[in-house]
């Protein structure tokens, strides 16, 4: 008695634990991933070889985000549930990238198609949402993912980007790169009261341009912090009221 009595507390202390680690997200209304077939129709990916100049050394770096497939919870434009799935974001095709259970088939998913992604990376939830629909200072000529950095007053964003360098070194005056090469990239924004995203530098001058009211506040932050980290910075100063 005593013995099952002590596995039922262990098992309870368990599942207790785990509960308390999950944020809010492992409260919503989740649908099996078999579903989605019937709700949108998924693209699947398919590699295929190519042949290449023998000087040439390939790509370095990755389209993706994570170069990895996390777990995940997404939802579909026009839905309220999740799928619960393991992703990617491929930034380069704006899309969502992600393995079908049991298949080991990769799918992808544009990004207009998507309303809201959570992706579980080191403990940590990293919420991703579309511009489709969004107003921007600067039209955007396509749909993309921005990660949600910051949620109030002036929401913050980052629209993480994948810049591409081709290889060079065909002709006389070359660099010598016989690699193409993708790299981290991204953008920042402000949402204003009007519900408008504005672009803004990491730097101390453009803070104050579009929200001058804080100038006494990013002012003394930044005399204060010497870190490279710009994000946390950024989202300290519009905690502060």
């Amino acid at each position: 008695m005593k013995k099952s009595l002590v596995i039922c507390l262990s098992l309870f202390l368990t599942v207790n634990s785990y509960s308390q680690q999950l944020s809010e997200a492992s409260q919503r209304v989740f649908k099996s991933v078999e579903n989605m077939q019937s709700v949108i129709n998924l693209n699947k990916i398919s590699q295929t070889g190519i042949t290449f100049d023998t000087r040439y050394e390939g790509v370095k770096g990755s389209p993706r985000l994570t170069d990895t497939l996390l777990p995940s919870f997404l939802k579909l434009s026009g839905q309220d549930y999740y799928f619960q799935i393991k992703a990617d974001l491929d930034l380069v095709n704006n899309s969502l990238i992600y393995a079908g259970s049991g298949s080991g088939q990769i799918y992808s998913i544009p990004s207009s198609d998507i309303s809201e992604l959570i992706i579980n990376q080191d403990g940590h939830e990293l919420l991703f949402r579309t511009t489709k629909g969004e107003k921007f200072e600067k039209d955007l000529k396509e749909t993309q993912f921005y990660q949600v950095l910051s949620e109030g007053e002036y929401e913050f964003i980052k629209i993480p980007i994948k810049g591409f360098l081709r290889a060079d070194y065909q002709g006389a005056y070359t660099a010598d790169r016989r690699y193409d090469e993708y790299v981290n990239e991204a953008k920042y924004y402000l949402k204003g009261r009007d519900g408008t995203y504005c672009q803004v530098q990491m730097n101390k001058k453009s803070l104050i341009k579009l929200i001058p009211e804080k100038k006494e506040i990013i002012e003394q932050a930044f005399s204060k912090n010497s870190s490279d980290d710009k994000e946390s910075l950024v989202m300290s100063i519009l905690e502060q009221k």
